[in-house]
């Protein structure tokens, strides 16, 4: 791999891992500093046949990968921790330029992965059964029940741009722990860190006897994909991106397990008895990290009426604070989007919110090649920026009477992935908790905390399956009854 503009990008080798080794595509593709438009590398693109060799590969090694030990599969875990730990400084710079997310918000991406990592192979030891009193039943009487977890088989991954370190290894780790061979697709823009991830876990697997195919890596388009979720020797299908994307893929896969990580568009309740400088700082730590391209950032604020004047005051005031410029300043916070057609997408938003009877609190333009980040206040409920995901940094704001309207107003929403609520009541809590139509219910924080050992997912249009190392692990493995009558 050749690597351009100015960045040290760690080593892998060329190619795809497909089977055994590395081959070499139908071609490459630059992969674009999205800061500037320069070439950062060029990464091979994957075919179909590609595609069909690696599920060939994958499906070979289903039973060989199912019979490693625990310790074998703890051991190539952690030894990609390891790795991680060890080239800390170049991957958060891979993660940068081809992302073009701010430093911190790579630091944080990139403390997540090795959380990742550490945490599944804590979870290997936890892969485990029970007996069953059989005699509960007349006909169960004098029988031996129990049952363990088996690995599903052959999982194909698919990561979205906006985390690729975090996602690829949120399809990557769990299968290896389970005992499942895995193949990964990275977003198009964003190859570089599953295939550095990749050759990680070959190495590993070399040191511990187990077979490289147990990754495999295939970049490409939408026949690639096409072909990876529609095989029938595939068991299970994890997908992180675009809700309609999902649903096509859920159709696709049908009857295999599909895992689906979709878009929201999250809200954050602020009640009347709030701290409201918290909840101000919630909205602007929440609305604008990963440059607003984040499935959990805050979009919605809905506020109860009688605080209303006094946060949209408070946060007003400091929006300023959100520096924009080149991400790799580490005194920037937020800095331009994947590409140019996300930019003019989430312009036109704002335009249509604006005549549709919204007002620009701040931003709505274009500085140093990012969208300044951006609030609007009444926004109408049928805009695209109130009702759907609108992956940029931007906040829509409405108020409501009370909070029983706040909470009506959140579940109105065809998503459900996080939502949050800043409340000085307990009683307040626990209703947001019973009520909300969300995947998470956070008090009192942004909608985006996310902590790797709880279960992660939406409802509704969100997705189903849950992602974390022990979820995820559980969502990979099936159970296996025995029953046994001795003579």
């Amino acid at each position: 791999m050749s690597s351009h503009a100015g960045f040290a990008l760690p080593e892998f080798p060329s190619g795809l891992p497909v089977g055994p080794g590395w081959v070499t595509g139908a071609g490459t593709a630059p992969v674009v500093f999205p800061y500037d438009g320069s070439v950062v590398a060029h990464a091979p693109v994957g075919s179909v046949g590609d595609a069909r060799a690696a599920l060939d590969a994958g499906a070979a090694v289903v039973k060989p990968a199912g019979r490693l030990t625990s310790a074998v599969r703890r051991a190539i875990l952690l030894d990609v921790e390891a790795a991680l730990r060890a080239h800390e400084a170049e991957l958060v710079d891979l993660l940068i330029a081809e992302t073009g997310k701010t430093r911190g918000d790579c630091e944080v991406e990139f403390a997540r992965t090795v959380f990742t990592w550490s945490a599944a192979a804590e979870e290997v030891a936890r892969i485990h059964g029970e007996t069953v009193p059989l005699d509960l039943q007349p006909s169960g009487a004098g029988m031996i029940g129990f049952w363990t977890r088996r690995p599903i088989g052959l999982v194909v991954g698919i990561a979205g741009f906006n985390g690729p370190f975090l996602l690829a290894s949120h399809k990557i780790a769990p299968s290896i722990a389970a005992g499942c061979p895995v193949i990964c697709k990275p977003a198009p823009a964003t190859p570089l860190t599953a295939l550095w991830l990749a050759d990680q876990v070959r190495q590993a697997a070399a040191r511990h006897g187990a077979p490289p195919e147990i990754v495999q890596v295939i970049t490409g388009d939408a026949e690639v994909g096409h072909t990876l979720v529609t095989d029938p020797r595939v068991a299970a299908v994890s997908f992180t991106g675009s809700a309609a994307v999902g649903h096509r893929i859920a159709r696709d896969a049908a009857p295999r397990k599909v895992l689906l990580e979709l878009g929201s568009n999250a809200a954050l309740v602020v009640d009347t008895d709030a701290d409201l400088d918290k909840a101000a700082d919630a909205v602007l730590r929440g609305g604008y990290y990963f440059n607003g391209q984040a499935c959990i950032a805050v979009q919605r604020v809905i506020v109860c009426e009688p605080v209303r004047e006094e946060f949209v005051g408070k946060l007003t005031a400091r929006m300023g604070e959100l520096t924009v410029g080149d991400p790799r300043d580490p005194r920037t916070r937020v800095a331009p989007l994947i590409n140019e057609a996300a930019t003019r997408r989430t312009l036109d938003w704002i335009e249509q919110a604006e005549q549709a009877g919204a007002k620009i609190l701040h931003g709505g333009r274009v500085i140093d090649r990012a969208i300044e980040p951006t609030l609007l206040l009444d926004v109408p409920e049928t805009a695209d920026a109130w009702c759907e995901e609108i992956f940029a940094p931007v906040v829509a704001i409405r108020s409501v009477p009370d909070l029983a309207a706040a909470l009506d107003l959140v579940n109105r929403s065809r998503y459900g992935l996080h939502a949050s609520v800043f409340t000085r009541s307990l009683a307040t809590a626990f209703a947001a908790v019973e009520e909300l139509e969300v995947g998470g219910v956070v008090i009192n924080e942004v909608p985006g905390f996310r902590s790797d050992i709880m279960p992660y997912g939406g409802v509704k249009d969100s997705g189903i399956g849950r992602e974390g190392p022990r979820f995820a692990i559980e969502e990979l493995t099936v159970t296996r009854m025995a029953v046994i009558r001795p003579e």
